[in-house]
């Protein structure tokens, strides 16, 4: 169990969030199979699937998943179908119809086509540090990963997750790392970058597989174009493409890092993804104190700095 995103929310009343009530909660909020005239339906599902239980634990971080089940229905589908029951309908009664009546017409097809329509399973991973107080989520859409806390806001019936807020501009943060300055110790630039031109619909420039430390890249800075994307490696451990947004992207856990659990002998599949969430909450918790110290974040994650 390895994120590939990680947007995180700091929780700075993660002292009065209790293990237990949590998993009760999720238990009482589990995914319900979608109905038969719904787009969609979210709940929580065991993160190691079965009838297991809701909340995995290792050490003060927790693992839970919450499951999504998604009506897949074309517009193109409802549209062909629509167009096809108002012809009929106008033929048969010698005059075009109104437009209360083609709307009407519309939701009438939408219920004849949703109990056939295919249903995508989703499932997102979060993990809670009680420890410093965060939940973090496996997504980079900002918007996926507040579904996810309000889902537990709804579960918990309050549940204070608050965005990060950083000390400085971001970009000026990884414009510094970009020129050499203020990286941590032991982390290293990658080999892709995205620099943007701060005007309105300026020009943007994306770096793969690319000597970040070049001329090339250092003469859009020089330029005045702003670093909205870097990538590092940390510790040898971990890599990532951090973000203006402080987003985790294409995120990565080193051989540095693996070589524990391929070495090792796991009895099951649950035991083997539990020794990789034991690994992966690790892995992240170094990352973050020094993650949280290079933004200067506010909140639960500024206790790690």
């Amino acid at each position: 169990m390895f994120f590939r995103n990680t947007v995180f929310f700091s929780l700075p009343e993660i002292r009065a969030l209790d293990a237990e009530r949590l998993e009760s909660a999720l238990a009482a909020h589990a995914l319900k199979p979608v109905g038969a005239l719904a787009m969609q339906s979210r709940g929580f599902v065991p993160p190691l699937g079965g009838e297991g239980a809701f909340l995995q634990r290792s050490g003060h971080c927790v693992w839970l998943s919450l499951g999504g089940e998604d009506r897949i229905l074309p517009s193109a589908v409802v549209q062909r179908e629509w167009q096809a029951k108002i012809a009929k309908l106008e033929e048969a009664k010698g005059h075009p119809l109104g437009k209360r009546a083609r709307s009407q017409l519309k939701q009438e097809t939408l219920d004849d086509l949703m109990p056939r329509a295919f249903v995508k399973p989703s499932r997102t991973n979060a993990l809670i540090d009680f420890e410093v107080g965060f939940i973090a989520v496996d997504t980079a859409s900002v918007k996926a990963a507040e579904a996810v806390v309000s889902k537990l806001r709804e579960a918990l019936g309050s549940f204070p997750a608050l965005p990060l807020q950083a000390a400085q501009p971001p970009r000026a943060v990884l414009g510094q790392c970009l020129l050499g300055d203020g990286l941590p110790a032991d982390w290293f630039l990658g080999e892709e970058c995205e620099l943007v031109d701060p005007a309105e619909k300026g020009a943007i420039v994306k770096c793969l597989r690319h000597d970040l430390a070049s001329e090339e890249v250092l003469a859009h800075l020089q330029a005045g174009k702003q670093v909205s994307r870097l990538a590092i490696v940390a510790d040898g451990h971990v890599s990532c493409v951090l973000g203006d947004d402080l987003v985790l992207r294409k995120l990565k856990l080193l051989e540095g890092a693996v070589d524990g659990i391929e070495n090792g002998n796991t009895e099951s599949l649950e035991d083997e993804l539990m020794a990789r969430f034991t690994l992966f909450s690790a892995e992240l918790g170094r990352f973050h104190a020094r993650f949280a110290q290079l933004f200067g974040l506010q909140g639960g994650l500024a206790k790690a700095a």
